[in-house]
């Protein structure tokens, strides 16, 4: 769901009347001066924040910062630096005592985001050691997908980001390390190159409509100079720094703590790896117990297999993914799983070109600021008829019938789009609309997939079907496990490229092609491993919750109460939650 300098953001913020002073009067002023001192420190850190994040800004749906583009240069990101660690005193310096509980809420998303901010420039150094970052910094595809302004201003706020790509080009060629991690320089070409497809054809194709000469003559000139900048890069990458290339991409121990502190996690990677070897465990149970009931003559694997080859056609493949979505989201109302506050439906499509090389299926969702275009897209890439005929049926074999659903489940109901609606219509703060967990969103995705199979989603009566849903669901939770032990496998002990693509490969069943692009992501997304450990937390957590709520507690109770509080580090949700002080560090 992986959100211009202009107008201040303004902080709606309640004013809840709590302290430990002697009177009503003093407990209110107390409280209030303390609010009120965040508010301000709050209001400008984020006009800053967004200021040297236009383009995040943007996606968030703010559009005084269009057609700007981040500074990158030396200079620009010791400010920002700065800047962050001055906040981040001033947020220290705070009395929390006095906050009301709304205030110390937000205080702790704010303190947590800066610091993550200071841990990935100043310790991971991302924008020294990972060129993927300069890549991946022309990003031009909102401002065609989203109908947000007439077409002819969006193309020059195109324009005003092409024409300022070469000194994001410059500065990568300042900042980056001399060597390199291999797995780093080997995906900012990837990336790189899809990025100048997108540009070269994609971008033009979606403009050619447009009848402005003196314009289109402008973006003309401004793509040349994008497309060539872009280019130059890669062959820099190629030219220079591959043949320099090493594989210290692991961040190590300290750092992969602290980057747990980031979500509010005190556990050791140690911890959280015996935790993941043992789910991982009962997850191959549960995989290996669905296979035997769909046929027990047969390998788990061989059944797995098979049930791939159970797919729509290419023809059919979008309409089938249309007919299913309807049906998921009756299914969450007819068992009161969890209230989709609106009527208006996240559209089917076919992934636009331009992204296709990136993604099999994706949901596109507006900035919760967005006013203009909110659209909400669940896409879904189709067959290239130029592939051969095992490329066709490979490609279709990872949309068949049960994995689709267990997809369409992740990316719209329950998951990110229903988060979505339900971050839009609740009192979330500005706060809690720009900062997201990790852990959270995609934790939330996660869970919402075997949650919904738990609740019998696929089950008819039917024991071979429910059984073909489970082990498609357990399928994908197995990916999302091997993420987990990889991720502090590779950073935590020293677990090479080679090792962690067999450890996909023999956990989780996937091909070598698929392991070695989840081993490889695991270099550069160590954080990937929050997908499960964000899904463990939420269960943790509703367990709690329903013992706490006894006869009251329902499902659909739970899941409103996890979306209706912003998207943050679920350890600060257990206190919103639980009543019971004494569990509130008890995350797993």
């Amino acid at each position: 769901m992986t959100l211009k300098g202009g107008a201040p953001v303004l902080l709606f913020i309640a004013i809840i009347m709590v302290g430990c002073n002697n009177t009503t009067e003093n407990l209110s002023t107390a409280t209030a001066a303390a609010d009120s001192a965040f508010k301000k420190i709050s209001t400008e850190f984020l006009n800053g924040y967004l200021a040297w994040r236009p383009q995040t800004a943007v996606s968030l749906g703010l559009h005084q910062y269009d057609g700007k583009l981040a500074d990158y240069s030396q200079s620009s990101i010791n400010n920002e630096l700065t800047r962050l660690k001055y906040f981040d005193e001033q947020l220290n310096s705070l009395d929390t005592a006095a906050f009301s509980p709304k205030i110390f809420y937000d205080y702790r998303i704010l303190l947590l985001a800066i610091q993550g901010e200071i841990f990935r420039i100043e310790e991971l150094e991302v924008f020294t050691k990972n060129p993927i970052v300069y890549a991946s910094a022309i990003e031009v595809s909102n401002y065609i997908i989203r109908n947000f302004a007439p077409i002819e201003d969006r193309i020059r706020s195109i324009i005003n980001i092409e024409q300022q790509t070469a000194r994001i080009f410059a500065a990568a060629r300042e900042n980056l390390a001399d060597s390199l991690a291999k797995p780093f320089i080997e995906t900012a070409i990837q990336v790189a190159g899809g990025s100048v497809a997108f540009l070269k054809a994609d971008l033009v194709i979606a403009l050619k409509d447009v009848k402005n000469d003196t314009l289109m003559a402008a973006f003309a000139s401004a793509n040349k100079i994008a497309i060539d900048e872009i280019n130059g890069f890669a062959d820099y990458l190629k030219k220079v720094k591959l043949p320099r290339a090493n594989n210290n991409y692991a961040i190590g121990t300290a750092k992969f703590k602290k980057m747990l502190l980031g979500e509010d996690i005190n556990l050791s990677p140690e911890e959280i790896l015996q935790i993941g070897l043992k789910e991982l465990k009962k997850e191959q149970n549960a995989f290996n117990a669905a296979a035997r009931i769909i046929d027990p003559a047969k390998s788990p694997v061989d059944v797995y297999r098979e049930t791939e080859e159970e797919h729509p056609t290419a023809e059919t493949l979008i309409s089938d993914a249309r007919k299913n979505l309807e049906a998921v989201r009756q299914f969450l109302i007819d068992k009161k799983i969890i209230s989709i506050p609106s009527e208006v439906r996240a559209r089917v499509d076919e992934t636009p070109l331009f992204a296709r090389a990136a993604s099999s299926s994706s949901t596109e969702i507006p900035g919760p600021f967005e006013k203009n275009s909110t659209e909400a897209w669940y896409y879904i890439t189709p067959v290239d008829t130029a592939w051969n005929d095992q490329q066709k049926e490979d490609w279709l074999a990872q949309f068949n019938f049960y994995t689709t659903d267990i997809v369409t489940l992740h990316e719209t109901y329950p998951g990110h789009y229903v988060q979505f609606l339900h971050l839009n219509t609740s009192n979330a703060t500005n706060i809690e609309k720009i900062f997201s967990s990790y852990a959270f969103v995609e934790g939330w995705a996660h869970y919402s997939e075997q949650m919904a199979i738990d609740e019998g989603y696929g089950d008819n009566g039917d024991s071979v079907q429910a059984a073909k849903y489970r082990i498609a669901q357990s399928g994908d939770a197995l990916l999302r496990l091997c993420r987990l032990c990889i991720s502090i496998k590779i950073h935590c002990q020293d677990m090479n490229l080679d090792e962690a693509t067999k450890f996909f490969m023999d956990n989780c069943y996937q091909g070598d092609k698929l392991s070695r692009g989840e081993a490889t992501r695991g270099t550069f997304d160590p954080e990937y491993l929050f997908y499960t450990l964000g899904k463990l937390q939420i269960l943790k957590l509703r367990e709690d919750y329903k013992k706490q709520e006894g006869d009251k507690y329902s499902l659909q109770k739970f899941n409103n109460a996890m979306v209706d509080n912003g998207m943050p580090p679920i350890r600060l949700l257990r206190e919103r939650l639980l009543k019971d002080k004494s569990i509130w560090d008890d995350i797993l």
